[in-house]
């Protein structure tokens, strides 16, 4: 088994008060750009460790890679850098960024931080694509999903709970017709919803466009809530790896409490400060980059 990596300790209030009015001015920017919560959540889901390597754009670099050509948002995190260079240079990093973005996107429709981010990364300096091959496959079962997660030093609690992100965002077809198809035929996959099931089919023909993406929550796709968990209790969780969380006692029982919305915010929200601690680069490790898309 994988040795968990180290949780390295971080700081609730890093910054001092310059940097800290400029992020108060770029939350504003990244609150209102278009699909940021999902964006922003894709962008903080670690592969390595929280240090950025996403937003580099060197050759074959971790934004190439399959999973990741939904991904978007750089050029708000683009823009909210130069901001932030400009008024207090070489103090906020990249990876911190993110971790800022994904909290206020998140919770920005509650007008109130669902967390207190934990700072002072220092981002890093390698992205390659081939790392991503440690995000969960959408067609994990799940032993192979609660494995990825202990290998990340998280547990079944983390897993059900940052499940839940899929509570808004799209996935593509490609990740969703094995459900439906057998090479020519229909073959449903039996934990899908057979209503549901056709609505898929609808959205994803076969074979289905490379471009054609369905939403990940049939019932409130741009809400951010605990519908995920009502959807999955119904057999209409889009990916295999969702449906994957209603196959084990332990599971099944998390996805029904966290139908409750007010747990399922507790619990999602302690779930994404613990994975933000994950391989983190501080002290004189990693660097603080002046654009995030360059590892100088």
């Amino acid at each position: 088994m994988a040795t968990p990596p180290a949780l390295a300790p971080l700081l609730p209030r890093f910054f001092f008060k310059p940097c800290k009015a400029q992020l108060f001015v770029a939350a504003c920017q990244w609150r209102l750009a278009d699909r940021s919560v999902c964006f922003f959540l894709c962008l903080w889901f670690c592969v390595q460790g929280c240090d950025a390597s996403i937003l580099l754009d060197n050759a074959g670099s971790e934004k190439t890679a399959g999973p990741n050509l939904s991904v978007g948002g750089y050029e708000v995190i683009d823009a909210i850098k130069t901001q932030l260079e400009q008024a207090c240079p070489g103090v906020v990093s990249c990876a911190d960024i993110v971790a800022l973005a994904a909290r206020d996107a998140v919770s920005y429709q509650f007008k109130a931080s669902l967390w207190q981010v934990e700072t002072g990364r220092r981002d890093g300096p390698v992205s390659l694509a081939s790392n991503t091959g440690a995000l969960p496959s959408p067609f994990a079962g799940f032993s192979t999903l609660l494995q990825s997660f202990a290998n990340r030093g998280l547990n079944l609690t983390d897993l059900v709970a940052l499940s839940g992100a899929h509570t808004i965002g799209k996935a593509s077809c490609s990740s969703v017709t094995p459900r439906l198809y057998q090479g020519n035929t229909t073959s449903l996959d039996p934990l899908l919803d057979s209503a549901y099931a056709k609505a898929l089919m609808s959205s994803c023909p076969n074979p289905s466009p490379s471009s054609s993406t369905i939403d990940l929550d049939v019932a409130t796709p741009l809400k951010f809530d605990s519908g995920y968990y009502t959807n999955l209790q119904k057999k209409q969780g889009a990916l295999a790896s969702d449906a994957a969380l209603t196959q084990n006692a332990a599971a099944a029982q998390m996805v029904a409490d966290l139908t409750n919305p007010i747990k399922f915010y507790a619990a999602f929200s302690m779930s994404m400060k613990k994975m933000g601690r994950i391989d983190v680069l501080t002290g004189s490790k990693g660097n603080i980059r002046k654009q995030c898309r360059s590892a100088s």
